[in-house]
């Protein structure tokens, strides 16, 4: 699934702010990021940057075979939907803050630990 990225943001800034973190895999061509889903390697979002679009799919196991890079990797369908809305919303979050940082706006009151955590 593709997601286009506002050309204020970089895809990484959007990509991190959405929980993901560079995968490092030296026989990979180009530069990836993932976000788990539970305590092991795999299932996991996996996703690239190109230019201003994001490309993410679902990626259910590792490569079956020894010297292919194909797998069981789902690139729409209700869970691929939702994590590409929830990136989304991380990017209209960003979006908002630079806007309010630009503008000399506080748009949230600033508190310490406790009182965020009983609030």
């Amino acid at each position: 699934m593709k997601i286009a990225v506002g050309e204020n943001l970089r895809p990484l800034d959007v990509l991190h702010r959405a929980g993901y973190g560079q995968v490092n895999d030296r026989n990979a061509s180009e530069p990836s990021w993932s976000r788990r889903l539970g305590s092991g390697f795999y299932p996991r979002f996996h996703a690239y940057a190109n230019g201003q679009v994001i490309n993410l799919h679902l990626d259910q196991k590792q490569a079956s075979y020894e010297g292919y890079s194909a797998h069981s990797g789902e690139y729409d369908g209700e869970t691929v939907e939702a994590e590409a809305q929830r990136i989304t919303q991380a990017m209209e979050r960003l979006v908002a803050e630079r806007q309010s940082e630009t503008t000399g706006e506080n748009t949230e009151s600033k508190s310490g630990f406790w009182s965020n955590l009983f609030r």
